[in-house]
């Protein structure tokens, strides 16, 4: 993706992280939202005089939108045996699929319920609905072990507190690579939520990677810097979260995150 984003225009360029964020969090796979991704950039270059109309974030995703007929259709995915119970599985995977667009689209990208239905060409009442619905629906997600790897005390209470709220459990907080590892271990967490700079050189990058070897589970990034993961190269996170950010959105993402596989 990165030769692709380097040749369109400013707002253009900006926009790809995100819009791939999105994309990958929608469909669960990183090479299936880039692909949707690369589609519309491609639509783009090959139309200059119709690529200055794409002037704002919103107008790039209503052409994202346009040209998502090859995607309708999620394939279902497999979990691991070590991972979400198979009866999580199934509640997540009856979130239909308007409903989960509004809540990414809203709590992710921060789009208004407006701009949103605008992008998905459907009416404000059919958006709210399908947000109201797709909130309620969270509430009812079975219960689920998270663990949260993170060194500033106060964000970390504040993000379990989030966790908890939802109705998971909390196996531990972990402010170093090494404790994050070991508690991964010993708990066998349904879910990682991660920051990148933990205490002293310590990397969560790195504490994931580790704990992947071991244990195949979906981990969502919060860090004040989401281009730093979303570059391009090599396997990247499906959910990367940008702090501050909205309880909302980290209950919509932990939702999806769970139903969703890296491939």
């Amino acid at each position: 993706m990165e030769q692709v984003k380097t040749a369109l225009p400013d707002t253009l360029a900006s926009t790809l992280p995100f819009l791939r964020r999105y994309a990958r969090a929608l469909t669960g796979s990183q090479k299936r939202g880039d692909e949707w991704v690369r589609l519309c950039a491609e639509v783009l270059l090959g139309e200059p005089l119709e690529a200055a109309q794409y002037d704002t974030k919103q107008k790039i995703f209503s052409l994202f939108y346009r040209l998502r007929q090859p995607f309708d259709v999620l394939e279902e995915r497999e979990l691991a045996a070590d991972g979400v119970p198979g009866r999580l599985k199934a509640q997540l995977g009856e979130i239909p699929l308007l409903q989960r667009q509004m809540l990414l689209l809203t709590a992710l990208e921060g789009f208004s319920i407006e701009d949103a239905a605008s992008i998905l060409n459907v009416s404000r009442a059919e958006a709210e609905s399908a947000l109201t619905q797709a909130r309620d629906e969270l509430r009812r997600v079975a219960s689920v072990r998270v663990l949260v790897i993170e060194d500033e005390a106060v964000i970390a209470l504040d993000v379990a507190k989030i966790v908890q709220n939802a109705g998971h459990q909390v196996v531990g907080i972990a402010a170093t690579e090494k404790n994050a590892v070991d508690l991964a271990r010993k708990h066998s967490p349904h879910l990682v939520l991660a920051d990148i700079q933990l205490k002293g050189s310590d990397n969560g990058i790195a504490a994931v990677r580790e704990i992947m070897k071991h244990l195949p589970v979906p981990v969502i990034f919060v860090t004040g810097f989401p281009e730093r993961l979303l570059t391009g190269s090599g396997v990247e996170p499906v959910f990367v979260i940008t702090k501050p950010f909205d309880p909302d959105l980290l209950r919509t993402a932990m939702a999806q995150a769970l139903n969703s596989v890296t491939i």
